[in-house]
C-alpha cells in the first residue's frame, strides 16, 4: 500500500462512509457473502458492529472491486491475503501488496468480543510507524487460518500487550472466556487482536481456506501458482 494518500478525497470518502454507516448500521442482518475462487467457494458474513468496514465492503464487492485478484500473501497456521488491485493482471513472481483504493478505513477495534479466531475476515493495513493510528487499507483483507495456544501462552501475550500497547484496565488486550476457550481449540491469531479490525467471519469453505494456506509460495509469501478470486456477490 502506497504511502501518499490525497487528503481531500480521503475526507470526503470517509465522511460518505461515515453518514452510510450511521444510516444503515440496523438495514442489514449480517450481510452474507460468496467468494468464488480457484480453489473452491467461501461464504462469509460481515459484522454489524463495524460499520464502516462492512459499508466499505459492500461497496467494493456491489462494484466487482474484488474480481479477479489474487491471494497473494498466504502462511499457513497464519492468514491468507488478498485484495490487492495490482494483482489482477500481475506477472509470475512480481512482488504485490502495495495496491490500494486511494483511503483509509478508521480502526473499529471490538475486542474482546470481535477477535482473531480461526475463519475471521479482518482489513490488512500498514504498520504502526507510518500509521499509528492503525487505520485499515480500504481494500485489501485477510482470513485467519491460526493455530492453537495454551492458557499459558494467552497469560504472557496479554501481560506483552498490556505492556506495549495499553494499561491494566484496558479490556482490549485482554482475552474474554469465549476467546480464550477458540483460542485453546480451534486456534486463532491472539496477538492480532486490538491492532487488526475484524469485521466478518466465514461460514462454509474454511477447508478451502486451509487448501489455500497450505499452497507452495516464494520468499515473499506469494503462491507461486496463482489462487485467484474469480467474483465475489452479496448472497441475499
Amino acid at each position: 500500500m502506497k504511502n501518499t494518500r490525497k487528503l481531500l478525497i480521503t475526507t470526503l470518502i470517509l465522511f460518505g462512509l461515515s453518514s452510510c454507516a450511521i444510516v444503515n448500521l440496523g438495514k442489514y442482518k449480517e450481510q452474507k457473502m460468496k467468494i468464488e475462487t480457484s480453489e473452491g467457494d467461501i461464504t462469509l458474513k460481515l459484522y454489524n458492529e463495524t460499520p464502516l468496514h462492512r459499508d466499505n465492503f459492500i461497496r467494493l464487492v456491489k462494484s466487482k472491486f474484488y474480481d479477479g485478484v489474487l491471494f497473494h500473501r498466504v502462511i499457513d497456521q497464519f492468514m491468507i491475503q488478498g485484495g490487492d488491485p495490482n494483482s489482477k493482471d500481475a506477472m509470475p513472481g512480481k512482488m504485490l501488496g502495495d495496491g490500494d483504493v486511494g483511503y483509509t478505513i478508521p480502526a473499529e477495534f471490538r475486542t474482546p468480543q470481535l477477535y482473531h479466531k480461526r475463519g475471521v475476515l479482518a482489513a490488512a493495513r500498514e504498520g504502526d510507524d507510518e500509521n499509528p493510528e492503525k487505520a485499515s487499507s480500504g481494500c485489501q483483507f485477510y482470513i485467519v487460518v491460526g493455530k492453537q495456544f495454551t492458557n499459558e501462552q494467552l497469560d504472557e501475550m496479554e501481560v506483552s500487550q498490556i505492556k506495549k500497547y495499553g494499561h491494566a484496565n484496558d479490556s482490549t488486550y485482554k482475552f474474554s472466556e469465549q476467546a480464550r476457550t477458540d483460542y485453546t481449540t480451534i486456534g486463532g491469531t491472539p496477538h492480532l487482536d486490538g491492532n487488526y479490525t475484524v469485521f466478518g467471519e466465514i461460514l462454509t469453505g474454511m477447508d478451502v481456506v486451509d487448501r489455500i494456506a497450505q499452497a507452495r509460495t516464494n520468499r515473499a509469501d506469494r503462491p507461486i501458482e496463482d489462487i485467484r478470486i474469480h467474483k465475489m456477490r452479496l448472497i441475499r
